[in-house]
């Protein structure tokens, strides 16, 4: 069976918070989800951006656009896009930092852009102690989601909270206190996979208390994807 055999396309649609953002969920995404964590163990992880506290490695082309091929009808249907295969890049990853090593911009929520065009993807594949996605809602901006409008509001803000109360201590994010809130979790179930927009305010559910396995056999392994519709 190919490992980038999509077994079920069909998406749980959701909506959470008062802002009903959009929250596609697929239980048992891949046909052979087993492949695709033995295939994780044989490639190359390294530390690329500064934001994400682990290590990671690209998907190789031919399993991208294998993956955009399957998912586009519903990635179209579901976001209210154009018909067409989506453009998809995406990464293995392993959360690896221990939570004293977090850097500042690592202790608090997160959007990948202010593109609300642009859609994440997390498929987990780990049965750790770790957990999946929360998305929070900033308290005293009331944002949930940045555009490129908001952010600069967003920042400014932030940066004068900061500044008053300090930064979080070096911890995953859990509720968010005091500056953000909860608006949702997602449990992220092995081989579950999740798409949401991505300028909407999240961070990865991490047990502070529960080890950081650098195997991917191990440790808290997710792809996770950028989409971008057909233009």
């Amino acid at each position: 069976m190919p490992e980038w055999t999509i077994a079920e396309a069909n998406a749980q649609i959701s909506h959470f918070s008062a802002e009903k953002h959009i929250l596609a969920t697929i239980p048992g995404l891949l046909a052979n989800a087993e492949m695709a964590i033995e295939s994780a163990f044989l490639q190359k992880f390294a530390k690329i951006t500064p934001q994400y506290p682990g290590v990671r490695a690209r998907l190789d082309e031919s399993a991208s656009q294998s993956l955009a091929q399957q998912l586009s009808p519903m990635l179209s249907d579901t976001f209210d896009a154009p018909e067409g295969t989506w453009s998809l890049v995406a990464w293995y990853s392993l959360v690896t930092s221990a939570p004293q090593q977090l850097l500042p911009i690592q202790r608090l929520p997160h959007v990948d852009g202010t593109d609300p065009n642009q859609i994440a993807m997390m498929l987990y594949l780990h049965e750790t102690e770790h957990g999946g996605t929360a998305f929070f809602r900033h308290k005293s901006t009331g944002l949930e989601a940045l555009t490129e409008n908001d952010f600069p509001r967003y920042r400014h803000a932030l940066q004068k909270e900061v500044a008053e109360t300090g930064m979080p201590p070096a911890r995953y994010v859990t509720d968010g206190a005091p500056l953000f809130e909860v608006t949702h979790r997602v449990s992220g179930n092995f081989n579950e996979a999740v798409f949401y927009r991505g300028n909407i305010l999240h961070s990865g559910v991490i047990d502070n208390d529960a080890p950081l396995s650098p195997d991917p056999r191990k440790g808290r392994l997710t792809i996770n994807a950028f989409l971008r519709p057909p233009q």
